[in-house]
């Protein structure tokens, strides 16, 4: 909440206020404490190497962290700096403290920037450091484009404490004189002189009015919340990963860093990868203040280490070695420790030993620091004075002098894996190719006695896999990133991808010598144009539609009824199509081309075999038609950027806006807002209501507050309030859905510092493709050649390349999101809209092709899946004379679309600024928008929907030719917490449709799966040990939110957590992220699903608490048969299965003219009247079958002379075709 002065204090104008003198004693103890804390940080970056240099020379390092500190200079002041931590290339570490004074800008009325700057010269004495007006590039700036630029006071301080007090300080005046600002209008001031007589007033008494209070001044304030080294990578373009030369004169000269770009080779950092496992009670969760560290897994180098807790496990473990594959080595040196106060002491002494650069764990922040700190603070140990590692204000575990990796955070932004696959073992399956081992928490105590060695198995096991997935994946991923990206490690794996995007942006800004923009900030209560109040507004995203269900497979002839008018089409533009392929997308020049006309024959028989067959049953060619990078690519094409989203009075002025000027292109998107259907007016009166009312107070026993000194967020939440009641009242709705397309103009000549970042990392990207292909195929040779040493390097540097063109696909998909994120610098609606509408305009118009030439099956945002006949031409080769590109290989399926992708989607108003000093632009066409093909496949699955005319969307199984599986999208097997039963069921359906040579055995094979499921549902699961039943049968749901905070809503999961407080206690539900796990019950009969949740967790408590508890959820007090099997509803489970088998099987089944393959599961209804339709031979037709409708003619001539005498009316002729 907003908080606001009421003035009744306020400082007299022109005065001091008690911000701005010397705080005195306080401020010397918090100086000394940070003092202090920089003392600290040296002693434990020293005991890891990390010394600070102190003799004058000069040294080579690669720069691996970086942290903000302070420093005393020549003066013993303290003054902000950023310490740089090196490596060198024998593994030797030193670090450099840089002073850099952290500034921020602030605008001013015109004229003002002198006695501004003198004023706060003055006002902030001992604070400011330097006050200094620099002329920038400010792109909000009327007419910029012709030069201009804004004068900015560029405030200076010696530490970014005293930048927060100075600004803390302008900021509410600031906001005052904004507001302000946007309360008046370009006649205030003239209505002002006419009431006062029409006096003028004088530039003495302006300037006199200006020195009264400067801070009225102010009209600005700019790049003031840019972290500080942040803040000074960007300026001095220093960047973690690079090797530099660092020059050391002394502390009365400032460090000199030079980057080594002819240096590439990285040094190797140690890296420790940790995992631990504990005691818990029954069914809990570990709790750190009751519970006990049993082991400590961890691996340093490759090199394994396991630390044992005797008190707990049974026996000494004796070194051993865990390696799940050749490539993942696992030799494992045992410390059998007395009690849990030793094991946590060798571990924090190991740590000072080895001093790693890195820490590696798996969800460490949430679990394994958390728990390890309580556990040391229990035994009177410090971890942050043992090893320098302590929860900071994001909850995240970090250390100066060491780097922590959670390798979690990189599996849930950049592993591309589904939400389902986020936990350790399904990632390190995913991504390492084995599976790991796994226990039951409920065993891993009594295994601790029992079965000592099998835990310590098990314990390693989570080590090996982090440490794997670390050095594998996320090293080389995030390191790649720090070498664009001026932030630490630790930020550049933590934060979110809109975030590295806005710091790539700032990056390029600062260069072009551009102002930031500031922070996009919520607008209350909107209006629309016609005068309503938008509760939301946002843009119509992508275009995504399922057509077809079914199989689909390439050794099974399907159906295809063809346009022979669309062969025609294709036929006519054969050699257009295949030069603009050669010239455009390979770059080798037609005339270099030996055998193109005879390509172009050949494509044209195939075609001509087509058009004249156009109705055939053949085998199909599955392929995937996507755009490549297609978002990045429709922002390039089209030159669009933030700041070039104009408006008239933007262009109005402009110079370069000429008659016969082509700098605006005018580009559509769709507009989508949901508002109050409540009139202007009757917002308006609400407002006077509100005005004449009184509020709560803001603190307890405070006053009570009239409207108009609530903050502005207060007042737009009880105007709002109130008009949802009038809404209710008077519309009966309270709100209104609209979408309207709308145009929106793009600068062509705007400053292009942001598609050209966009530009260099798409480019940087496809160079990181190119050479994981490259790497690949020497991969395969090394492989072929049985160098165990070359596989091994060429395995390493194609997951290398691959990670990187992963990390860039990742951030460069986010350019076009991060325009709509909230808070973003560079925030543009219209932006967004116009990239999702152009890029559903490409896709529906790809489909109008597709549909006249095969089959499309399902839409993407990006691309379309179809099959086409099997003789349509595919992949040709052209000869060249070009000796980099002897042969050249075009698919003509995607040649046929980027042709009509150019014709439709070029730019032919792209602008480049060609003299800066003439301001001479030269414009040229631009289209970097290319289909990629993808394919053929060997078969695609698409599900069938429930309902009637609906199809289920982003659900679909695709094979490659070799029978493994390519892409599983939607399906339950890849969510988390779905029923086990339908994720098993799933996972053994899929690779049934490859079995058979027609639809029918195909759905014959994939019935003898369905049946067996139906038949363990069927027969009571009789055959299967309780254990295996209840993994089958029940659901894991977490809760994002506290129990309480669901209030009376139901639902399965809340009725689980109800009745786990029941028997557990209530500090089982007091957090948010609970598990629950459950069954549904056949009692209370009558009673709604929510209501039978039944937690497995009841079925491993003590006998005579189970029984207690099931006779009270099932409310049959009289039960005695407590047998799993009595208790499920397994018509509930019967139903579920048939809902998948429908969607999956017996429906597209249907659809696809094959009979009911699974008896036991029914159509739906109207699937059943459908068939019956169908086959009724007595059916009659509907008129609609034997006529077309053509249409209404258009009004000529001679139409208008056919007018009836008496009435004027045209008489129109509608023909029907039989």
């Amino acid at each position: 909440m907003v908080l606001r002065n009421s003035g009744l204090r306020r400082a007299e104008p022109g005065t001091d206020g008690e911000a701005s003198r010397d705080d005195g004693p306080t401020s010397s103890v918090s100086a000394l404490k940070r003092l202090e804390r920089s003392q600290w940080t040296d002693k434990m970056d020293l005991r890891f190497g990390f010394e600070r240099l102190k003799e004058p020379g000069e040294k080579t390092g690669w720069l691996i962290n970086m942290h903000p500190t302070e420093v005393l200079d020549e003066d013993r002041r303290l003054v902000s700096a950023v310490d740089y931590y090196f490596i060198q290339d024998d593994g030797s570490r030193f670090k450099v403290a840089l002073p850099y004074k952290p500034y921020f800008y602030i605008a001013t009325r015109k004229g003002c920037e002198r006695e501004v700057s003198s004023f706060l010269s003055k006002k902030f004495q001992g604070k400011i450091a330097k006050v200094e007006t620099v002329p920038k590039e400010d792109l909000d700036l009327p007419n910029h484009l012709v030069g201009l630029k804004r004068n900015y006071i560029k405030l200076s301080f010696h530490t970014v404490e005293d930048l927060v007090k100075v600004r803390k300080e302008i900021s509410p005046a600031v906001k005052k004189n904004r507001e302000q600002d946007r309360a008046s209008d370009a006649y205030t001031a003239m209505l002002s002189s006419v009431l006062q007589g029409g006096s003028v007033i004088t530039d003495e008494e302006e300037t006199s009015k200006k020195v009264a209070d400067q801070l009225d001044n102010i009209v600005d304030m700019r790049e003031y919340d840019v972290p500080y080294h942040i803040r000074l990578s960007i300026d001095l373009k220093i960047h973690v990963a690079h090797w530099y030369n660092i020059r050391y004169r002394g502390n009365a000269f400032p460090v000199d860093i030079t980057r080594r770009d002819d240096l590439v080779e990285r040094p190797d950092p140690v890296v420790l990868a940790f995992d631990i496992e504990t005691t818990k009670l029954p069914l809990k969760f570990p709790d750190a203040e009751t519970d006990q560290i049993m082991m400590i897994s961890y691996m340093i180098d490759g090199q394994g280490y396991l630390i044992t807790n005797r008190e707990i496990v049974s026996e000494d473990i004796e070194d051993f070695e865990f390696t799940p594959k050749p490539e993942y080595e696992g030799p494992f040196c045992v410390f059998n420790e007395p009690d849990e106060v030793h094991l946590i002491q060798r571990w924090f002494e190991h740590i000072q030993e080895t001093k790693p650069t890195i820490m590696v764990t798996y969800n460490g922040d949430f679990f394994d620091w958390p728990f390890v700190e309580a556990r040391a603070a229990a035994h009177g140990l410090s971890m942050y004075q043992e090893i320098g590692f302590q929860k900071d204000s994001q909850g995240e575990y970090k250390a100066p002098q060491c780097i922590h990796m959670d390798c979690l955070r990189w599996v849930k932004r950049d592993s591309y894996l589904p939400v389902g696959s986020h936990n350790l073992k399904a990632a390190a399956k995913a991504k390492l190719g084995y599976d790991p081992v796994e226990l039951d928490p409920e065993d891993m105590c009594r295994m601790a006695t029992e079965q000592p060695q099998t835990l310590a198995t098990y314990s390693v096991s989570d080590a090996v896999a982090t440490y794997y997935l670390y050095m594998k994946y996320v090293h080389p991923f995030i390191f790649a990133l720090c070498t664009i990206i001026p932030m630490e490690p630790d930020e550049v794996l933590r934060k979110g991808s809109g975030t590295l995007c806005e710091a790539l942006l700032m990056v390029q800004a600062f260069h072009a010598n551009i102002i930031f923009p500031n922070k996009q900030e919520q607008e209350f209560n909107k209006l629309t144009d016609d005068g309503h109040v938008l509760d939301a507004e946002t843009y119509v995203g992508g275009h995504v539609e399922a057509l077809e269900s079914g199989v689909f497979r390439s050794d099974i002839p399907c159906r295809f009824k063809m346009n022979p008018a669309a062969f025609d089409f294709l036929l006519q533009r054969v050699e257009k199509t295949m030069r603009h392929a050669l010239e455009e997308e390979e770059k080798v020049p037609v005339e270099q081309a030996i055998n193109f006309q005879e390509v172009c024959d050949q494509i044209k028989t195939k075609l001509i075999s087509l058009k004249d067959v156009p109705n055939r049953i053949e085998c199909p060619l599955i392929y995937h038609l996507d755009v490549g990078a297609m978002y990045p690519n429709i922002i390039l094409t089209n030159r669009l950027q933030p700041s070039a989203m104009v408006d008239e009075a933007t262009c109005a002025a402009c110079d370069f806006n000429k008659p016969g000027a082509n700098c605006q292109r005018k580009m559509a998107w769709q507009w989508r807002g949901e508002f109050m259907p409540a009139s202007r007016s009757e917002y308006h009166r609400i407002q006077h209501q509100l005005e004449s009312e009184k509020f709560p107070p803001l603190f307890p026993e405070g006053p009570v507050r009239a409207f108009h000194e609530l903050s502005r967020e207060e007042q737009a939440k009880y105007e709002k309030r109130r008009l949802a009641d009038y809404c209710r009242k008077a519309y009966k709705k309270l709100h209104v859905t609209k979408v309207e397309e709308r145009l929106t103009t793009i600068c062509q000549r705007e400053n292009s510092f942001y598609v050209d970042t966009v530009r260099a990392f798409r480019d940087r990207r496809y160079e990181f493709k190119g050479l994981h292909k490259v790497w690949k195929k020497k991969l395969s040779a090394a492989m072929e050649a049985g160098d165990a040493a070359e596989v091994k390097r060429c395995r390493n540097m194609e997951v290398l390349y691959d990670s990187l063109q992963l990390a860039h696909k990742c951030i460069l998909n986010s350019f076009y999101g991060y325009v709509m994120r909230k808070g973003a610098r560079w925030y543009s609606m219209e932006m967004a809209g116009i990239v999702c509408f152009t890029g559903a305009n490409i896709i529906t118009q790809a489909r109008e092709l597709i549909e006249q030439i095969g089959r499309p099956l399902e839409l993407d945002t990006d691309g379309i899946w179809c099959v086409l006949p099997n003789s349509f031409p595919e992949n040709f080769v052209i000869k060249t004379t070009n000796a980099k590109k002897p042969k050249v290989t075009i698919s003509y399926p995607g040649a046929m679309l980027n042709i009509m992708v150019k014709e439709g989607f070029t730019n032919d108003q792209y602008q480049e600024l060609a003299e800066p000093s003439s301001l001479t632009y030269v414009t040229r066409s631009e289209n970097s928008i290319f289909f990629e093909v993808d394919g053929p496949y060997l078969a695609m699955i698409l599900p069938a929907s429930k309902e009637e005319g609906k199809k289920l969307k982003k659900r679909y199984a695709v094979f490659n030719e070799d029978g493994s599986l390519a892409e599983l999208k939607g399906f339950e097997v890849k969510r988390r917490g779905e029923l086990q039963l339908i994720k098993i069921f799933q996972s053994s359906v899929f690779e049934a449709f490859l079995k058979g040579s027609t639809l029918e055995e195909v759905y014959g094979s994939v019935a003898k799966v369905a049946d067996y499921w139906l038949d363990v549902l069927y027969s009571k699961a009789a055959n299967m040990p309780d254990s295996e039943l209840f993994e089958l049968i029940s659901e894991n749901r977490s809760m994002s939110r506290k129990l309480e905070d669901y209030g009376e809503q139901k639902s399965t999961s809340i009725s689980t957590a109800k009745r786990l407080a029941e028997f557990l206690g209530d500090q089982m539900v007091k957090d948010a992220g609970l598990s629950c796990r459950y069954i549904i019950s056949r009692k209370p009969e009558g009673s709604p699903v929510t209501e039978r949740a039944i937690p497995l967790a009841i079925f491993q408590a003590e006998p005579t608490v189970r029984k207690h508890f099931l006779r009270k959820w099932l409310k049959s007090s009289s039960l005695q048969d407590f047998d799993i099997r009595t208790i499920l509803d397994w018509d509930y489970y019967i139903e579920r299965l048939g809902s998948a088998i429908q969607k999956i099987i017996t429906i597209p089944a249907a659809l696809q003219q094959v009979k009911n393959p699974v008896p036991r599961v029914r159509h739906p209804d109207w699937l059943h009247k459908k068939l019956l339709e169908k086959s009724d031979i007595y059916k009659q037709k509907k008129i609609s079958e034997l006529f077309v409708l053509e249409g209404k003619r258009q009004v000529t001539d001679s139409a208008r002379r056919h007018r009836c005498q008496g009435t004027g009316a045209t008489i129109h002729s509608t023909r029907y075709h039989l």
